[in-house]
Order: C-alpha cells, then sequence, then structure tokens
C-alpha cells in the first residue's frame, strides 16, 4: 500500500489535490496584500472581512489553476532531469559485445 502525506486524499488509488489551507500567518499577511494592492491600484480600501472573503473565493475557485501550473511545470523539470540521468548513465556503461537491440 502506497504511504501519501496526511493532506493528500485518494480515491480508488488516485491521489487528488488536497484543499488550499493557509495558517494564520499567511492569511494575515495575504490580505495585507491584498489591502494594499485594492488602496496603492484601485484607490478603494479593502475591510478585513472582504479581503478573507477575497481569499477564499480565490482560494477555492482559482487556486487549482496555480497549482496545476504548478505541477506542469514540476512535471518538465523532473523529465529533464531524468532524461540527463539517463544520458549520465550511458555515459558510464563499459564497452562490451553485447548489443542492445
Amino acid at each position: 500500500m502506497r504511504a501519501y502525506s496526511k493532506n493528500w486524499s485518494t480515491r480508488k488509488d488516485k491521489l487528488r489535490m488536497p484543499a488550499i489551507e493557509f495558517s494564520k500567518e499567511e492569511k494575515e499577511q495575504l490580505v495585507q496584500r491584498f489591502q494594499a494592492y485594492f488602496r496603492d491600484e484601485l484607490d478603494h480600501e479593502l475591510g478585513q472581512f472582504d479581503a478573507l472573503f477575497l481569499l477564499d473565493f480565490i482560494a477555492e475557485n482559482i487556486g487549482a489553476y496555480f497549482y496545476n501550473r504548478g505541477l506542469y511545470d514540476s512535471h518538465t523539470i523532473l523529465e529533464q532531469r531524468l532524461e540527463s540521468l539517463g544520458d549520465a548513465i550511458y555515459e558510464l556503461e563499459k564497452p562490451t559485445g553485447f548489443s542492445k537491440a
């Protein structure tokens, strides 16, 4: 049986994205960033409750897009590293009379 992080859930042996959750400190920083952006760029004061509501909305409705992009990028990097590793192993091979076909 596979062991997964407690944040991962399985369904018919498929991994599913965990819910996006932030610590209290992370939420405070994100709320401050939202408030600063709204104030500086939109000339609008965003209250604490509204900023938290916006954060929850983004995490629930848009977060998966960013999450998936991170997965795609990680997958690309991993493929590149594995190809490089394969090349390195090939370079270590000693010549023999045996030919892999």
